[in-house]
């Protein structure tokens, strides 16, 4: 190796132990306001409060530095999907705001007692909710996940600790500058909220197994970052899955709703995880209203993907499917088809191929909603309703910190009470135990 080789190896290894260095710093430092920062409700609600007034004072500065984002993203070659999930305007950063707003609006949970009785020896038990602590929260291209942690940390009692995404940086860095000044205008320290290394996915590692230091992470993003994230980590994790979303249609279902609901989940916002990717049609349903819904479809600018044998007699233009069109999101205006043995063949098709997020039935018959409720084992259940409606928002839960799939702890979307652990607490008079 050429002397000018092992001073680039060297200089590497320096790179490679600055970030690391970096990325414990701000975890120790989190770790340190989470210790002695004990806000009251009125103090989080007024720092929040003042948190979404500044981030719509700072309308133009966000935008410019989300353009630097989006110039860099079409340069390499991001897809619309991608960019859709990159890219700020004015109302968006307006929802973002008013989304902090709802939060202030919540119940604090800290300090709130789950339940609490005395036993017949006198002690006196409660358990309590408490924050986490610090919270590392890995994402990918969605710069309002910035601030959603923000808000539901804050008012959770946590600490958040951000690990956004390179193809976000300069959203990310203004936006966290923005609520680190608001932080430091109520006099509480400005790592109350700190934004990470994004150069490498090393940091990510940093992060994940920086035990002692960081008390939870929570990936939000693509199948692959959750995976890296939930089997590399040392610390807690929770899982916040993917969105394989499937919407079965009954022979029973109001076909005209049926296909309304269809339409909702997949266009209003197909690079969202709550967008339904698959249609299950019951296969008694006539020739007539399986074609009615994918036609409605393909008129909404959808491409069908699924088997050609079994969908060409009803539509043109199927994308023959693959393996993959089964068990992936697209993200896009695409969607998978299939016909199903009634209700029983779509709780097998989805017991095969559901991530766990979301999945809906269109049906008017009890017995097959029944069912379906039964024997579907999800996070979140769509009953004659579209699954865009899985959003901690609309479940009146203002920002969501992601969507859980896994069942420890917390599942479905995931809000201030997931947020915060327990503790005991025991009241006595002098009792020794025997």
């Amino acid at each position: 190796m050429t002397n000018e080789n092992t001073q680039n190896a060297t200089d590497l290894t320096s790179e490679r132990q600055a970030e690391r260095d970096e990325v414990l710093a701000k975890a120790r430092k989190a770790k340190d306001v989470s210790q002695t920062t004990l806000l009251t409700t009125e103090q989080k609600n007024d720092l929040l409060l003042d948190a979404a007034d500044a981030l719509e004072a700072n309308t133009e500065s966000i935008l410019a530095a989300n353009e630097k984002d989006l110039e860099a993203g079409r340069e390499r070659g991001f897809d619309d999907s991608l960019l859709d999930r990159l890219s700020l305007d004015k109302e968006r950063i307006a929802g973002i705001a008013d989304g902090l707003r709802q939060v202030v609006g919540l119940p604090d949970p800290v300090g709130e007692i789950v339940r609490g009785f005395t036993r017949p020896n006198g002690l006196r038990m409660k358990q309590v909710r408490v924050p986490l602590g610090v919270m590392g929260m890995v994402y990918e291209a969605r710069p309002n996940v910035t601030v959603d942690a923000f808000g539901l940390a804050i008012k959770s009692g946590n600490v958040p600790l951000l690990r956004g995404s390179k193809s976000a940086r300069h959203t990310n860095e203004q936006v966290v500058e923005i609520l680190q000044d608001v932080a430091e205008k109520h006099g509480v320290s400005r790592d109350i909220v700190q934004l990470l290394p994004c150069e490498t996915h090393d940091s990510v590692q940093d992060l994940i197994t920086a035990r002692g230091l960081v008390d939870l992470v929570i990936p939000r993003g693509g199948a692959g970052l959750i995976n890296a994230v939930v089997t590399g980590a040392t610390v807690p994790a929770i899982e916040t899955g993917t969105g394989n979303c499937h919407f079965y249609v009954d022979a029973s279902a109001d076909v005209d709703e049926a296909i309304q609901l269809v339409i909702n989940g997949k266009t209003r916002r197909c690079s969202v995880c709550n967008a339904t990717e698959v249609v299950l049609l019951d296969k008694a349903l006539s020739d007539e209203d399986k074609k009615r819904v994918l036609t409605a479809l393909q008129e909404a600018g959808v491409t069908i993907h699924g088997e050609k044998s079994e969908l060409d007699s009803l539509v043109d233009d199927v994308v023959e499917a693959e393996d993959k069109d089964w068990t992936d999101e697209y993200l896009s205006f695409d969607i998978a088809a299939a016909i199903v043995d009634g209700v029983q063949g779509a709780v097998e098709h989805i017991t095969k191929y559901s991530s766990g997020h979301t999945e809906a039935i269109s049906a008017r018959d009890y017995s097959a909603i029944n069912h379906f409720e039964t024997y579907v084992d999800a996070a979140a259940l769509s009953i004659n309703t579209s699954t865009a409606w899985t959003d901690g928002e609309m479940f009146g839960f203002g920002a969501e910190i992601g969507i859980s799939t896994q069942k420890l702890h917390a599942r479905g979307p995931m809000a201030l009470p997931e947020l915060t652990s327990t503790k005991w607490v025991i009241n006595g008079d002098g009792h020794v135990r025997p």
